[in-house]
């Protein structure tokens, strides 16, 4: 009964999202940018030649993932490439849904699967990844493909996922912890030995490579006060005291660690939902404390959403679900009766969603930690229902 509502539902707002908001596009448009530069890589002309002062999207990647993306610039017509693009990124967000589904201990012929596309499409994380036709789909698959290697005992191939993955964007440079606290080092050969292999490949192929170091990096090291989520952005647009912006990064930074350190006990007798919540605190602590913040990147944290389908999970609080409609709902906010308030509430509703979920992670880890110790528990139980080495598959 469930599947003849969901599967109905999915298909048609994939269709939809597919079909009319990413065709239609945006005035935002990731892919031109991109696109723009893998052309000039093969034309050889300079590929850092923006003009880093306008607000449009800039290129941004390294040479190394300059050499990795070539291949979508050898597609001549634009249109094409761009929809194979968009087509690619779709199938990678729906194929990574099946797998959390699977990790999360259901069938794929169960409700879950279904539904959990059904929802990812209501997201403004989806449908601007689509309609700005960016790479974030493909990112989320490398990231569960990562997390199912690190809880399955596969690190060279989970090294290569996260070495593709940071070599893309090096937010997810942390999530080599996982692998190092289960003492998976391979992963750790692929995660840094990708990046430097392709970015000393990159260094000779792309046309005016050194201009990355003299005049990319220098920009993204800048903290810009527009379309900013992070807590520095936040700072840069109120212009807030660099003495109070540093206290907050302190006081969120610490939450963080409290939450990683405590998760530590659940790696062996709870994997996915270790796994699952470790990399979703340490990459919401990236998105929050980093010089830059986009809302759309709150895709990653859907493996740290799936875990609500377990006996454990920070998302069995309401509070975490208003964190969640905070940084992944598609709402926009105006009002011509308090205009300043909701265009505060426009602009920094994510940045708002990331920091609670960081609070509410580190509170709830603790609680749990405290709760465990005054019953005397040492977490040795067996591994939670739902696990995915158990074999168990639901619905």
């Amino acid at each position: 009964m469930g599947n003849s509502v969901a599967w109905p539902l999915a298909i048609l707002l994939v269709g939809h999202r597919f079909l009319f908001l990413a065709i239609n596009g945006d005035v935002t448009d990731d892919f031109t940018t991109v696109y723009s530069a893998l052309r000039r890589f093969f034309e050889g002309v300079p590929v850092y030649n923006e003009v880093y002062h306008f607000v449009d999207p800039h290129y941004l990647y390294n040479p190394g993932a300059t050499v990795l993306l070539s291949p979508l610039g050898l597609i001549t017509h634009f249109t094409l490439a761009r929809w194979a693009f968009i087509a690619a990124n779709l199938v990678a967000i729906v194929a990574s849904l099946g797998m959390l589904t699977r990790m999360s201990g259901f069938r794929l012929r169960s409700i879950v699967f279904p539904a959990s596309i059904a929802l990812a499409m209501l997201t403004e994380t989806v449908q601007n990844t689509l309609i700005f036709s960016n790479i974030n789909g493909i990112l989320l698959l490398l990231l569960v493909s990562f997390l199912w290697c690190t809880i399955n005992g596969k690190p060279w191939l989970g090294g290569v996922a996260i070495g593709v993955a940071i070599l893309i964007k090096p937010l997810f440079l942390p999530l080599l912890f996982l692998p190092l606290v289960r003492k998976q080092w391979q992963a750790g050969v692929g995660g840094l030995g990708i990046p430097v292999v392709f970015n000393l490949i990159g260094w000779f192929l792309v046309p005016g490579a050194g201009d990355y170091l003299t005049r990319t990096m220098p920009y993204l090291a800048e903290t810009r006060d527009f379309a900013n989520s992070s807590l520095p952005g936040l700072a840069a647009y109120f212009g807030m005291p660099t003495g109070f912006e540093r206290l907050w990064f302190l006081v969120f930074a610490a939450f963080v660690a409290v939450a990683v350190l405590g998760l530590l006990r659940f790696r062996n007798t709870e994997p996915f939902f270790w796994a699952a919540t470790t990399s979703g605190i340490l990459l919401t602590g990236v998105f929050f404390l980093s010089s830059l913040g986009q809302m759309y990147y709150s895709m990653m944290i859907f493996p740290m959403i799936f875990t609500v389908l377990g006996r454990r999970s920070v998302f069995h609080s309401w509070i975490a679900w208003v964190a969640a409609y905070l940084f992944l709902t598609p709402d926009t906010f105006s009002s011509t009766r308090w205009p300043d308030i909701a265009r505060l509430v426009e602009f920094f509703r994510s940045t708002a969603g990331w920091g609670l979920l960081i609070v509410v992670t580190g509170v709830a880890v603790a609680i749990w930690f405290i709760r465990d110790l005054r019953s005397g528990s040492k977490n040795t139980n067996v591994p939670a229902p739902g696990a995915a080495e158990t074999g168990e598959q639901k619905g």
